[in-house]
């Protein structure tokens, strides 16, 4: 193992120090000064450079926060302590801005100083292993059976271009699995196009698929080449293909089967030379049962079925997909990447992520902003994640009691108190709801939602997460009513021609 490098003027906690870690077994070497240290580093090799740096914040002839700037230039992976007789907090900021691992001050308790530094040996030994799987493997996603499985039939795929379905909840990475079929088909150097048929309102889809000549309505002042055409060569993504308009469906059938097109107001048709790959979080299945999705194309898009599991099928790949996105946060934000404890790491694996690997990289997005330290503990993570993993660990609680009836017709709607068919039935149960008191602050979770679009660079995040909320809150409010519209619209206080309207825009019906 490496040495630990201590750098104090002070003799007598150099000294204290090394007799302590050499009883611990391990190894160390010791410094009076940054010059000493800057120079050593300066010549050291692989194996005969630190562990672990152990240094003091104020020695003649140099600053432990400029050593710990120069030592993080030359190795950002080291865990540095900062040792201090000045317990201010500007020094604590600085020494965390820095990239320390931890703050210590002085007089520090010896039995503590050598339980953090032993931590510290750990983390730097676990984060050596890590990085050394993902520089060997930089493409794995996951390494799962269910996502072995994944990666396999990617493989089989690779020489093919036949249709591709993808299904799995939101969040679960099906354009990262859509990009890899197009990266290795034979259409890897032609252009890959997204576009989720969700996001986009009805009336400027088709437009959008399919483009539109001028003049072909209000607006269109030029010619517009819609997305089958920018994908010419390569891969059209159609993500949540199960929201498409039936009228579209139809379209698209069309350009499936014989591989041509219309644009918006033209009269020409337009060859398409283009590989598609759909992705849907629905039950296509039952969709066509209901007689919203057109079941010969189903079929035509069904050739291969690729399942992706969801995060909660494959706890094992927490903790590297966690490493991989503190990393890749860290690097978006331009700060030290943080470790996480072992501990918190077997909290956040028992969480379920119903937003699957998304939600994962938010919160890692929000510990890279939120948590205080370098090392994160099972403290730091998330209120959503601690409260959830808390109330599965409580014992069940006693049934409580009924509510007397007078209490009981209090809380029923107007019209249930009116109807004794209603009345009987009472209110919704709270079982019933899709959100329970355990997966509240949900402000905490549109921070993070809010923050991982920002970081992203996508410019239309008022308008995503709008969309998102108004379409929860008017769910949520008919289920309160059992499907009432107008007495959901009292409850929200917006208008019933409000209520009508937002359902037709954010596809309620």
């Amino acid at each position: 193992m490496k040495p630990i490098w201590i750098v104090d003027d002070d003799q007598s906690i150099r000294f204290v120090l090394e007799k302590a870690l050499l009883r611990e077994g391990l190894p160390t070497r010791s410094f009076t000064n940054p010059r000493e240290v800057l120079s050593a580093l300066a010549t050291a090799g692989d194996d005969d450079g630190p562990q672990i740096l152990v240094s003091d914040i104020r020695m003649p002839g140099g600053s432990g926060l400029d050593l710990l700037e120069r030592v993080k230039e030359k190795l950002p992976g080291l865990p540095v302590i900062i040792m201090t007789a000045f317990s201010d907090l500007d020094s604590a900021v600085s020494a965390f801005q820095g990239g320390a691992f931890e703050y210590l001050p002085k007089p520090f308790d010896l039995p503590k100083a050598v339980e953090l530094i032993r931590r510290a040996v750990e983390e730097s030994q676990r984060e050596e292993v890590a990085e050394e799987r993902m520089a060997a493997s930089p493409e794995m996603l996951g390494q799962a059976p269910a996502m072995q499985d994944v990666f396999r039939a990617i493989g089989r795929l690779s020489q093919s271009n036949v249709t591709v379905m993808i299904t799995g909840e939101s969040g679960s990475g099906k354009e990262l699995v859509a990009r890899a079929l197009h990266k290795h088909s034979p259409r890897a150097s032609g252009p890959f196009i997204a576009i989720n048929t969700a996001a986009i309102p009805k009336d400027l889809l088709e437009s959008e698929l399919f483009g539109h000549e001028r003049g072909a309505f209000t607006g269109a002042q030029t010619m517009r080449r819609g997305r089958f055409e920018q994908a010419e060569g390569g891969t059209l993504f159609l993500d949540e293909i199960g929201d498409m308009p039936f009228d579209l469906q139809t379209r698209l059938l069309r350009v499936l089967s014989d591989g041509h097109f219309y644009r918006v107001g033209g009269h020409n048709a337009v060859k398409a030379n283009v590989r598609v790959i759909a992705a849907t979080h629905q039950d296509l299945e039952q969709r066509v049962k209901d007689g919203a999705f057109r079941e010969d194309l189903f079929h035509r898009l069904n050739v291969i079925r690729l399942r992706l599991p969801a995060l909660r099928e494959r706890r094992e790949d927490v903790f590297m997909l966690t490493r991989h996105f503190l990393q890749q946060s860290a690097k978006q934000l331009g700060v030290e990447p943080k470790r996480i404890a072992d501990q918190a790491l077997q909290q956040l694996s028992h969480f379920n992520f119903p937003g699957n690997v998304r939600q994962l990289e938010n919160i890692c997005h929000w510990l890279t902003v939120m948590a205080p330290a370098q090392v994160i503990e099972p403290k730091d993570l998330p209120p959503e994640v601690q409260s959830v993993v808390a109330e599965a660990a409580r014992p069940a609680s006693p049934p409580a009691e009924p509510l007397p009836q007078a209490a009981a017709q209090e809380l029923l709607p107007t019209e249930a108190a009116a109807s004794p068919s209603l009345a009987k039935a009472g209110p919704m149960p709270a079982a019933e709801w899709p959100l329970s008191a355990a997966a509240g602050h949900w402000e905490t979770g549109l921070e993070a939602e809010a923050l991982a679009l920002l970081v992203s660079g996508q410019t239309d995040v008022w308008d995503v997460l709008t969309r998102r909320f108004e379409s929860k809150l008017i769910q949520i409010a008919l289920l309160n009513t059992r499907g009432r519209r107008i007495e959901a619209a009292h409850k929200l206080g917006i208008g019933r021609n409000t209520i009508t309207r937002k359902i037709q825009e954010l596809g309620l019906e």
